[in-house]
């Protein structure tokens, strides 16, 4: 059982969290918080994921959040930003959160991150791939980094698309798919296509 705790300032949001929390198989809501009284609600309900909403048109990273998730044994941190700034998630994501995700995802979407970041994964918004992978190429042994089409390719792999739909959905050929899937493989050292997918949900490329 993953016991979650909501937090955000606006009891609106904080009981539309928990309502969707509830609705998680195997997910247990232990509690909600505001922002400012996050550490003790922490030290009370001890969860295992900590699901955090942010105010809107924020132009600096949460840094109550990022500091809180880097302190030794914190909860993983799923943090929601109606205003999803990618110019700061590489930093919150370095910090130790464990997902930046816009508002509106649906409850769906939600849950998986939430079970993600309890699993220890790194989930991201597919917006923010392309920036985040420019700055830190993927650590593999050839160092090597995927390019924006191939991570589109690769979300695409994880939603279990052969090359001639994934073909058809970019609007290029079928021979072209084959070549973006053999780059990926080769890319992450991977030998199978379901080895590509695991490795890249594990490395925070693709959203789950």
């Amino acid at each position: 059982m993953i016991r979650l705790l909501i937090a955000a300032q606006s009891a609106i949001v904080r009981a539309g969290l928990e309502s969707v929390g509830a609705q998680g198989t195997g997910i247990e809501v232990v509690g909600a918080s505001g922002l400012a009284g996050l550490t003790t609600a922490i030290d009370r309900h001890q969860p295992d994921v900590v699901l955090a909403a942010v105010e809107a048109h924020r132009d600096e990273p949460p840094e109550d959040l990022i500091a809180l998730a880097a302190r030794d044994g914190a909860p993983a941190v799923v943090l929601l930003a109606p205003d999803l700034q990618s110019t700061w998630t590489g930093d919150a994501l370095r910090a130790g959160i464990r997902a930046v995700l816009p508002g509106d995802l649906d409850p769906r979407e939600i849950l998986a991150a939430v079970e993600a970041a309890a699993a220890g994964l790194v989930v991201l918004h597919p917006q923010d791939i392309p920036a985040l992978v420019t700055d830190r190429p993927l650590p593999t042994a050839q160092t090597q980094t995927l390019t924006p089409r191939e991570i589109q390719v690769l979300a695409m792999l994880a939603e279990g698309h052969g090359n001639k739909t994934i073909a058809w959905k970019l609007s290029i050929s079928e021979h072209t798919a084959k070549f973006h899937v053999a780059s990926i493989l080769s890319k992450l050292n991977a030998g199978t296509r379901t080895e590509a997918v695991t490795l890249g949900i594990r490395r925070g490329l693709i959203l789950i």
